[in-house]
């Protein structure tokens, strides 16, 4: 940083590793729990933070009425999906439930809630905070993560979770209708000597000996399940006005796969950070794809420079710049110009003040993973990488039937746009480039590369441009003002 002149520049690394790492994330984070928790020493506090490095992993609450769906070991049937259990299965989390809590060989705190328990008398809500934070406290918890399900069951029991520290990060609420849920709940026969359970009508067992074992659980009759249901109404309310901007309701009453995904989809999701972001987009797609359109949409709206390759070379010609000069021959031939050439013409152009301030949206290159490369180790690392994808027989009538008029310089489409007179049309002219074997030629070059260029940046998000304009643009704006989902881990790590 150049202290002498004004206004002063930021270095485009600095903001890059800082969002990349997320630098403002960490701090904020850091500070929040450091306000909750309020250590004695609150340096060594905060480099034990940095150490767990555990930032990232769920931590989740999932509710839900009875026979929504939390808990239920049978995954495979369409009513009865363990929700809880395929969540923390794909997110390495662990899975923890109030009966995991006072479990006989637990804790001193859960022997104490026990006693409240035998003695037939409602575990104090600040009793149950203690516990929950004592077993998040664990490695296991602490490393992996977190789901808890069926807690907190009131209002008040959030609130204490609240005080004493212990908050998620996604809530998810599985919701469905009363007659269904007591329908599920009144179905259910459990084998005493296993303790599997099963359904009279969605998974009864073909064993006979199995089904001679099968006995009615406690507390599943219509008039108990309505109870609870009653009672899970009463408090739901109250719960989902502590947790306003993190939970959503999921309907529960679908197959348990699309529960599944919905669920999954919710807590791989980001909060939306107020950390400073400075767009910075590739366009990449075949010819006629609607690159430069998007491009300018976006520039047009959210005040970022519009940087296509192509016109930043003619532009530096014009100039007559060294750079420039260099480059001429190959532009006059419409041979390709060098890598290494347009690379250090966008490089002082992405380097400008404005590119810096307000961020840039780059089409028209890189077109190969060697360029690519070469545009990373520039230092100039795109934030959002879309691919518009289009079939080659739209891009083919999109581009090949285009055409333009000498004298009014306005293009016009045989099929979308037909010049208005006849006069007009007698004059249009093709540009050779546009004809179908020259497309033909930029489409297989798409296609080669294209493949490679979505291995190089991981995080491509597909855009179909094969619809309108606008359409495309909302996607793409979507994408922008939206964290970038978290990855979930493709093998869970072993308990």
């Amino acid at each position: 940083m150049d202290a002498t002149t004004k206004p002063l520049r930021i270095p485009p690394e600095m903001s890059v590793y800082a969002e990349e790492n997320k630098v403002f994330d960490i701090l904020q984070k850091m500070v929040g729990n450091l306000l909750v928790d309020r250590p004695e020493d609150p340096i060594q506090y905060l480099i034990d933070h940095l150490r767990n490095d555990n930032d990232e992993i769920p931590r989740i609450f999932l509710l839900g009425p009875p026979a929504s769906g939390k808990h239920t070991m049978m995954w495979t049937l369409l009513l009865l999906a363990p929700q809880a259990k395929l969540v923390c299965k794909h997110l390495n989390a662990t899975h923890l439930t109030p009966e995991d809590l006072l479990s006989n060989d637990g804790p001193l705190l859960a022997k104490e809630a026990l006693s409240y328990r035998d003695k037939g008398q409602e575990i104090p809500n600040g009793l149950w905070a203690k516990l929950i934070q004592e077993r998040l406290l664990k490695v296991d918890c602490k490393k992996r993560g977190w789901v808890l399900e069926g807690f907190p069951q009131t209002r008040e029991q959030a609130l204490m979770l609240q005080m004493t520290g212990t908050a998620p990060d996604h809530v998810v609420v599985l919701d469905a209708p009363d007659t269904v849920l007591i329908e599920r709940n009144m179905g259910k026969r459990m084998d005493c000597s296993t303790g599997e359970v099963y359904h009279t009508t969605f998974d009864w067992p073909d064993d006979p000996e199995v089904q001679i074992n099968l006995v009615e659980p406690e507390g599943i009759s219509e008039e108990e399940t309505g109870q609870r249901l009653l009672e899970y109404h009463r408090n739901i309310p109250g719960i989902l006005r502590t947790f306003t901007k993190i939970c959503k309701k999921i309907n529960a009453d679908q197959p348990c796969m699309d529960v599944f995904s919905q669920v999954l989809t919710f807590v791989l999701s980001r909060a939306r950070t107020v950390a400073p972001h400075t767009p910075r987009v590739l366009l990449y797609g075949p010819p006629g794809c609607g690159r430069s359109l998007q491009a300018a949409l976006l520039a047009q709206k959210y005040d970022i420079v519009n940087v296509c390759c192509g016109q930043v070379l003619k532009e530096a010609v014009a100039d007559q710049t060294k750079l420039g000069a260099l480059m001429k021959p190959y532009i006059e031939s419409e041979l390709q110009v060098p890598d290494n050439l347009v690379l250090k013409i966008l490089a002082r152009h992405l380097s400008r003040l404005d590119c810096a301030t307000y961020g840039w949206v780059l089409h028209g290159f890189p077109r190969d993973t060697d360029q690519a490369g070469a545009l990373n180790y520039a230092g100039f690392h795109p934030n959002r990488v879309f691919f518009l994808d289009i079939p080659d027989d739209a891009a083919m009538e999109r581009v090949s039937l285009c055409v333009t008029d000498p004298v009014s310089g306005e293009r016009y489409h045989s099929i979308y746009k037909p010049a208005p007179r006849i006069e007009v049309h007698d004059r249009l002219q093709q540009n050779p480039k546009d004809c179908e074997q020259k497309v033909q030629e930029r489409l297989d070059i798409y296609h080669a590369n294209a493949e490679e260029l979505e291995e190089f940046y991981q995080d491509v998000i597909h855009v179909n441009a094969d619809q309108d304009p606008y359409t495309v643009f909302e996607f793409i704006e979507s994408c922008i003002v939206k964290p970038i989902p978290k990855r979930a881990p493709e093998k869970p790590m072993s308990p």
